[in-house]
């Protein structure tokens, strides 16, 4: 099977269940942002050597496909004639505690948070602090999807609870590497 097909070349394309839409529509932005996060979460994962992160950030990134994939099909073909769910895997309130249980892990390590902090940290952290920000893109996506066509509740969590993770991960991540954090201190220019 060849990678191009040529049936995007009008700038449509198909979603899962065979609905062909615009490029340019809401869905596909929302599920392109959510490959872009993918992509920034490996770029991240390539800068560092610690075995318990980069088992987390893979099974993130498995999350992610199954997340995208709910999220490029269409709410109306989500559901088979017999009932049955088209996709065998969902995100659910597991995916989401676990992402909760790995910030508390981290926070337990770190300094309590006294002011905002400036995206650096070095080369690993401020990898991660990108990816927070595109996670918050992919967050607003599917949010604007929402709006107009119902998603289940737990993709916007899980997305909104793994921003909340790169932000910790980004911040653990300096400390790890004994690089020191930078504050943004209305006080103390």
């Amino acid at each position: 099977m060849k990678i191009y097909t040529k049936t995007g070349d009008s700038g449509e394309t198909a979603l899962y269940g065979g609905t062909r839409v615009s490029k340019a529509s809401a869905r596909v932005e929302c599920y392109g942002n959510i490959d872009e996060l993918n992509s920034f979460i490996g770029v991240a994962k390539a800068q560092i050597s610690d075995e318990n992160i980069i088992n987390q950030l893979k099974k993130i990134q498995f999350n992610l496909f199954t997340l995208g994939s709910e999220a490029s099909t269409p709410t109306d073909k989500l559901t088979l004639a017999n009932g049955n769910s088209r996709l065998s895997l969902i995100i659910s309130d597991e995916e989401i505690e676990e992402l909760e249980i790995w910030m508390d892990e981290m926070e337990a390590k770190l300094e309590p948070l006294k002011y905002f902090i400036l995206p650096g940290g070095g080369t690993s952290a401020t990898a991660f602090h990108v990816a927070r920000t595109v996670c918050r893109r992919a967050e607003r996506g599917l949010v604007f999807l929402n709006e107009t066509e119902t998603l289940r509740p737990e993709l916007i969590k899980y997305i909104n609870r793994l921003s909340d993770y790169l932000f910790v991960l980004a911040r653990f991540v300096s400390k790890l590497n004994g690089e020191t954090e930078e504050y943004w201190n209305p006080n103390n220019r």
